[in-house]
């Protein structure tokens, strides 16, 4: 689980990431990011959105955003998020593919995309 520090809650917020139309997505899944932060002590708030459309099985669901989750969790503790840091917020947005996915390849497309983000 992220720390509380780390989770974007506020609707306003996921609005106004979204609105900014800052992409970057692969076959698994759609990260957008939020505007540049001029802060370097606020931390990146991030979430994480499964739609009904991927499975309408509250189960299925909820294992991808505990996968997705977990990796970012893991970023924050190795110090390996430094291409994300700059951004005020995060949202990933899995894609139907993500299903048959198991942790490794979660972790290491999130990693990959995180990379090319710079």
């Amino acid at each position: 689980m992220l720390q509380k520090k780390y989770r974007l809650k506020k609707y306003s917020a996921f609005i106004a990431t979204y609105r900014l139309n800052n992409i970057i997505s692969d076959e698994n899944v759609c990260i957008y990011f939020g505007k540049e932060k001029q802060d370097c002590s606020v931390p990146t708030k991030f979430a994480f959105v499964v739609s009904k459309k991927i499975s309408n099985r509250a189960v299925v669901r909820n294992k991808i955003k505990r996968l997705m989750r977990e990796s970012f969790r893991l970023f924050i503790k190795n110090n390996n998020i430094n291409n994300i840091n700059k951004y005020i917020s995060v949202i990933c947005v899995a894609k139907k593919n993500m299903i048959n996915s198991d942790f490794s390849s979660t972790y290491s497309c999130l990693e990959k995309l995180m990379a090319s983000k710079s």
